[in-house]
């Protein structure tokens, strides 16, 4: 029996909420509170006080008597963030954390990375705010797979990341979703899903699907099976109907797919277990989660249509406000309900990361300074870490094109941020022409936010106001979700 939705005002509630050791998971390690900046991982950040849509600095904010924090954790392509707010929105501490290396033969092992960063967070969170968490909620990467016991939880196989295609499902999905449909790509969950159907011998009977934000979150209430309609999107739920189609429950591999809830939805009260050894209140809540990239967009506070969120991480992602709900599969077009609008969007496999597989942050910086914004560049590049693209062209076969390299390493940089914004450019057309709201306004989420030059670089090339997000942490939306959570509670 598959789970009601229940959609209270989404955006309202979200933006405005006041209108171990290996036996049991804890990492033991000392707490670091020093102050953090930029992309520097495994600290502590102070805890940095900011009212909701205004930068107040090192002020102090207090607490009122009783008054209670919300704690979002977003779990990205190369580490982890927490941020914990009260009602108002001001941050009380944030901190982030790299992925530890676990290998298994020879391959990343990534469920137990993200599960020792998952209480690494926990124990950075300052002592003193835990037991004042009221409720917990997790973003995130999109279509990020795991297939886990029924009964226990554990990974029955390695993770499916969220860039993984799965080339060899695709005629099998084909045949049975609707000509277009958001599964029609090789990247969908459902894709992954299939992929492992059709290639494992292992006994499926006591098999279960869950994302990645869903199973971090088991992890925290222990509830098994439970995801909401923003994950769910990719495996096939349809979330204007709030169920998944007939077309995919009439398939033997049904039986795997997880309740679907709305995001920031109570599940359960947070493990005993948990409660007692890192000293969280007994009433503290967990809350169904989304994807990265709605998190960040929820963060950023864009709640017309026509306002558009750009996510500069180690890829891009791209997310507008619309009216329209647009999907087509085969330019890896999407759309995520929003209360009763869409966000449409879709998600490149370009972006930080391959800036960093050349550059080191210094370089980067300085750089950066010497880059001429008003100038275009002549360099045409389609920067990739690998062979392959999703969004605004879903082609597994593209190769990454870096060249020609200039002389100049200034030329060079200058050609890969322009060649990124002209991608980002691309992404927005092309929802236009499928016939969704016009952009008039983007803000922008990530690391990349921070570049200025980059920023008037991509203004000029969208030819539209590019300014960064009031809060550019996918972590911050993900605790106005969890603060969603107690107030529907």
């Amino acid at each position: 029996m598959l789970a009601s939705v229940h959609h209270p005002p989404f955006v309202s509630s979200f933006l405005f909420p006041w209108s171990s050791s290996p036996s049991h998971g804890f990492p033991s390690r000392p707490r670091k509170q020093s102050p953090a900046t930029g992309l520097v991982l495994n600290k502590l950040t102070r805890p940095r006080p900011m009212a909701f849509g205004s930068n107040e600095g090192e002020s102090e904010v207090g607490l009122l008597l009783g008054e209670r924090l919300y704690l979002g954790m977003d779990f990205g392509t190369s580490g982890a963030r927490f941020a914990l707010i009260d009602k108002r929105g001001s941050i009380h501490a944030e901190g982030k954390r790299e992925y530890p290396l676990f290998m298994s033969e020879e391959k990343m092992d990534w469920a137990p990375s993200w599960k020792t960063t998952l209480f690494s967070l926990l124990e950075d969170i300052p002592f003193h705010l835990r037991k004042l968490v009221a409720s917990i909620s997790i973003d995130g990467t999109s279509a990020t797979t795991l297939i886990v016991d029924s009964n226990t939880g554990e990974p029955l196989w390695r993770p499916f990341l969220y860039n993984e295609s799965c080339p060899d499902a695709l005629p099998t999905v084909k045949s049975i979703a609707p000509p277009n449909h958001t599964v029609c790509s090789g990247s969908s969950t459902l894709c992954k899903l299939v992929s492992w159907w059709e290639n494992d011998d292992s006994n499926k009977k006591s098999a279960l699907l869950l994302h990645q934000a869903d199973w971090l979150l088991w992890l925290l209430h222990g509830k098994l099976g439970v995801s909401d309609y923003n994950n769910a999107l990719k495996v096939g739920y349809d979330p204007e109907l709030e169920s998944y189609p007939p077309w995919l429950l009439s398939q033997p591999y049904s039986q795997l797919l997880p309740s679907v809830r709305a995001p920031g939805t109570s599940i359960g009260h947070l493990k005993e277990d948990i409660r007692s050894n890192f000293g969280f209140p007994s009433d503290c809540v967990v809350c169904t989660g989304t994807t990265d990239s709605i998190a960040a967009f929820l963060a950023a506070r864009a709640t017309q249509p026509g306002k558009a969120v750009t996510s500069l991480g180690s890829t891009l992602a791209i997310k507008l406000l619309s009216t329209t709900r647009i999907e087509d599969a085969r330019f890896g077009v999407y759309s995520h309900r929003l209360d009763d609008k869409w966000l449409v969007g879709g998600a490149s496999n370009t972006g930080g990361a391959v800036l960093r597989q050349i550059f080191t942050n210094e370089q980067l910086e300085k750089l950066s300074k010497q880059i001429n914004p008003m100038e275009a560049s002549p360099l045409d590049y389609y920067p990739l870490q690998t062979v392959g693209e999703r969004f605004p062209v879903a082609d597994p076969n593209m190769a990454p094109r870096l060249h020609p390299r200039p002389e100049s390493e200034v030329e060079f940089l200058h050609g890969i941020l322009e060649s990124i914004a002209r991608i980002e450019a691309k992404g927005y057309s092309l929802l236009r022409d499928l016939g969704a709201t016009q952009v008039d306004e983007v803000f922008t989420a990530g690391g990349g936010a921070k570049n200025g030059k980059w920023t008037k670089i991509r203004e000029r090339v969208l030819g539209l106001p590019v300014s960064s997000a009031t809060q550019t942490e996918a972590a911050y939306g993900a605790a106005l979700l969890a603060l969603r959570g107690i107030h529907e509670k």
